[in-house]
Formats: structure tokens, C-alpha cells, sequence
């Protein structure tokens, strides 16, 4: 009996050919597009790690020492959790995903130095800072040696910059004492423009705040941060400070309890209203949930103790080793080795000084 008739199956050569598989983009190449992978810029994850600004990150990659995956890498490299990321031989542990990060007050008082590294050697804001675990910390805006008031830390290179960067103008208000008084006219001046050398510069807002005899005060509000901009503009009408004070950076003022040389630690709902107002991204895990123990102590004030900081990857890296680093040298052929006879000849020497001491004792025994 015949078979009915079956159509033959479509041949492998009438199928459209299938597309070649995908080269595997290397991590470090540099023209590979950012697109392609799905991890995050090297230099953006370190400066978020707290280990410095951007530039200084790039700086550092451009050196050649940072490899990934044991090839160096190149400026605008991406890199996701998968990737080994070495400073030499040293893994660095990048934050891929946004952590919270840690952010201190500290009433600076006067002649105290805004300072990571002094050529004379004086005490600086950096030698109280408490050790801290990820990245370094960053001062948010200096102070002049002469100038006490409000400085904030954060290990967030991202946070900082939102409150430095100069297109952001952030309002910085302080107290000021001056010898003399100003009249309307020099207020009006002082918020109009004034011509430095540098160029202009003005207050935001001033007024008068009290004061007694010779010293007036005044509160000021600004949104620059050039050296000495506060001092400058009251010594252009002749009328120098004799006091100044920042009381407020931005959204953080100077808590009436942080008095001067003591610091505070911000809680975590802060941390997370300061993210919120820089438009940075907040963390998705939840906070961690303390105790009223360790709230009380997590937000305590302390009076900090003067300690050596940490440097920061650049500085690391280009710093000479220390005494301590060094390999230890080998013993030379002139320096005497101690033998065994040495021990048991000072073993002796100890014996005849305890007998002697004993029989001395013994000899004083039961006399008043």
C-alpha cells in the first residue's frame, strides 16, 4: 500500500543565518561605549568612595596604577560588581550602590588651621577627626585660621561638591564684629557690588545685629566662598573685623549646643534631608534601626581627640615609604650574636645574688 505524500522539511540553508555572538567588551578599554556595560564609571565609583574629587581620580588612573581585571585602566572606563579593581596590589571595594554616607558639624574655634597638610607642621581640623572605615573626609568649605564658626565633614565627594561648587550658590551667613558702624549708604553699597581685586563681590542681605561701644555687629549673607571675600568688602570702607563667625551653610545652622571645639554627628533622617535637598540619590535599603542607647550616643556631642588621619589614595600612593615599610636589613658580620653561654653565665651571676640575699636574711632573722 502506498504511503500518502509528506512535504520534505525545510533545509538548515533556508533559515536566515543566525547573527555571530557579541565580542566580550574588555573593562579597561577605553573605547568601548559607555553604553555597552551596565556598571558605572571607575573615576565617578571612587570619588564616591570618598578617596577624593574626580579630577584627582582621573589624575590617579592616568598614572597607571589602577587596574582592572589585572589590565590598566583607562580614563572613562566602566566597571560593574564583577570587576577586580586594584591600586597596585590593594582591592579597592567600590560603592555600586548609593550608601549613606556620614556627615559630622564641628564648631571650629579660632587659630585652628582648615588644613590637610601644613609645611610648619601646625595642629589642623583633620588631627580630631574620628577614624572612618570607607573613603576620607572632606571639608565642606574653609575657614580662615582667624575665623571660628560652622564647618561641616562628609565622606561623600558628590555632597560636597553640591555645597562648594560655585554655580550652585549656596548661602553661607555669617556673624561679623567690626570696629566702627556702618552708615545706609555703605550697607546699600555692600549689597549693590563692591570692586575687589579679584573682582566684584557682594552680600546677599546685611543688617545690623547690636553690639556695644566701638563694636558693632551685623549678620551677613553670601554665596561665594573666595578667600577672605567677608573681610575684604568691610575693609574697603576702612572698618575692620574683629570677629567672624559662619552660623549657617545652606540648609545647616550652627546647633546652640555644639559650643566651640565640639562636634556632632548628623542623624540618619538628616543625612537623608540633606540628599533630598542636593538631589542626590538615597539610598533604597532601610535605615538601620537603633535603640534609644545608641541614638542618644550616634548623636551625642564629643569633644574630639587629636589623632592621625588617613590619606587619601593619591597621597598614598605617591608618598615615599616609611621607616616602617622598609625591609628590615640583614644582621652585618660585625654584630655579635648571643650564645647559650651567655644565658646560663647570667643565670649564675642571678643565683649567687639570691643566695647571697638569702643567707643575709636569714642571718637578721628574729633580731628587733
Amino acid at each position: 500500500m502506498a504511503r500518502p505524500f509528506k512535504s520534505p522539511k525545510a533545509t538548515s540553508a533556508a533559515r536566515p543565518p543566525k547573527a555571530p555572538p557579541a565580542a566580550p567588551v574588555e573593562a579597561g578599554d577605553a573605547e568601548a561605549p559607555a553604553a555597552s556595560r551596565s556598571g558605572q564609571r571607575l573615576h565617578k565609583l571612587l570619588a564616591l568612595a570618598g578617596f577624593g574629587s574626580r579630577r584627582d581620580m582621573e589624575t590617579l588612573i592616568e598614572s597607571g596604577r589602577i587596574t582592572i581585571n589585572g589590565q590598566v585602566a583607562q580614563v572613562g572606563a566602566v566597571v560593574d560588581e564583577h570587576d577586580i579593581v586594584r591600586l597596585d596590589s590593594r582591592i579597592l571595594h567600590l560603592p555600586f550602590e548609593a550608601e549613606l554616607p556620614q556627615v559630622l558639624l564641628y564648631h571650629k574655634p579660632e587659630g585652628e588651621l582648615v588644613s590637610q597638610d601644613d609645611p610648619e607642621g601646625r595642629a589642623t581640623v583633620f588631627d580630631k577627626l574620628p577614624r572612618i572605615k570607607q573613603g576620607k573626609w572632606i571639608a565642606i568649605g574653609r575657614l580662615d585660621m582667624n575665623t571660628s564658626g560652622l564647618l561641616i565633614f562628609t565622606n561623600s565627594g558628590e555632597l560636597a561638591n553640591r555645597f562648594m561648587h560655585p554655580r550652585y550658590e549656596v548661602e553661607r551667613e555669617y556673624a561679623v564684629r567690626i570696629l566702627g558702624e556702618l552708615n545706609p549708604e555703605q550697607m546699600s553699597q555692600l549689597t549693590q557690588g563692591i570692586e575687589l581685586e579679584d573682582g566684584p563681590a557682594n552680600f546677599e542681605s546685611i543688617y545690623a545685629s547690636g553690639g556695644e561701644g566701638a563694636n558693632k555687629w551685623y549678620q551677613v549673607v553670601i554665596k561665594e566662598g573666595r578667600n577672605r571675600e567677608v573681610r575684604r568688602l568691610f575693609e574697603a570702607f576702612h572698618l575692620p573685623v574683629s570677629r567672624l563667625m559662619r552660623v549657617r551653610f545652606g540648609p545647616v545652622a550652627l546647633p546652640p549646643r555644639l559650643k566651640r571645639g565640639t562636634m556632632l554627628k548628623l542623624e540618619q533622617k538628616q543625612v537623608v534631608a540633606l540628599l533630598e535637598w542636593a538631589g542626590l540619590p538615597v539610598p533604597r535599603k532601610p535605615l538601620k534601626q537603633l535603640s534609644p542607647h545608641e541614638k542618644d550616643r550616634a548623636t551625642r556631642v564629643f569633644v574630639p581627640k587629636v589623632r592621625k588621619q588617613r590619606r587619601s589614595l593619591l597621597e598614598a600612593a605617591n608618598a615615599p615609604a616609611t621607616p616602617e615599610q622598609r625591609p628590615a636589613r640583614a644582621p652585618t658580620a660585625n654584630r655579635r650574636i648571643r650564645q647559650d653561654a651567655d644565658l646560663k653565665q647570667a643565670s649564675m651571676q642571678n643565683a649567687r645574688v639570691n643566695t647571697g640575699a638569702k643567707k643575709r636574711s636569714d642571718r637578721n632573722r628574729g633580731r628587733g
